[in-house]
């Protein structure tokens, strides 16, 4: 079992506020999780019992629409922890979280997040701003949706994926999504995203092999997104 005080991706969120007796005491109340690709960690409309911090792998924050059909509004990596808002809201989930890849979660149990939020000050002010930077995010997204054309939204979020998770060792972006992913990401048709990704490869932006995509022209993105 890892250890809290030595984990890596507790650097990227409000675990890191807290002081190292919590942190121990986090570290032997946790509990390993890991998923395959595709599985659902919890479902829209569950009460969580603890947070999960996302150790390795990469997982997609989902919601269904009026016709059934799943959204992706959020990808989540190392560092970052998946249902905290609904632990301290003591809400059910308003989305679904299911792994994209093969990833290893922490999970901690509630008690020791409101043990946190009520003993030490650093730690709850980190969470508020987590969860402000969040609401930033969403009201983001929303403008986006509403000024943004499908091109430019469609080029942010390679932009996104190339700066937030990386490249492999062939400089094919890290994250790899089926064309209705994009589309789902966008909010568009699948067809609609199959033919701007098309034209983006046509024009030098980015190549693809199957489902990997690779960009080629960052700066050619970032002016697509600019207009």
């Amino acid at each position: 079992m890892s250890k809290c005080q030595h984990c890596i991706a507790r650097q990227f969120n409000s675990m890191n506020s807290l002081t190292k007796d919590e942190l121990k005491h986090v570290s032997d109340c946790k509990k390993d999780k890991t998923y395959k690709k595709g599985d659902v960690i919890f479902n829209e409309g569950m009460i969580l019992n603890g947070v999960y911090c996302v150790r390795s792998g990469i997982c997609k924050l989902t919601k269904l629409n009026a016709n059934g059909n799943e959204q992706t509004v959020k990808l989540l990596g190392v560092g970052d922890l998946i249902g905290q808002r609904s632990i301290i809201s003591n809400e059910k989930t308003n989305l679904s979280a299911v792994a994209l890849n093969d990833i290893e979660l922490c999970f901690v149990p509630k008690q020791e997040i409101l043990n946190g939020l009520q003993n030490n000050r650093d730690f709850s002010l980190d969470v508020l701003q987590h969860l402000a930077h969040d609401l930033k995010d969403a009201e983001d997204d929303l403008v986006n949706m509403a000024q943004k054309s499908v091109k430019q939204r469609l080029s942010e979020t390679l932009l996104y994926l190339h700066n937030n998770f990386g490249t492999d060792e062939n400089e094919f972006l890290t994250v790899i999504l089926s064309r209705e992913d994009y589309a789902n990401i966008v909010g568009t048709a699948t067809e609609s995203a199959i033919r701007i990704l098309s034209q983006f490869k046509k024009d030098g932006y980015i190549s693809t092999s199957g489902k990997n995509i690779k960009i080629e022209d960052l700066e050619g993105l970032k002016k697509i997104n600019a207009i």
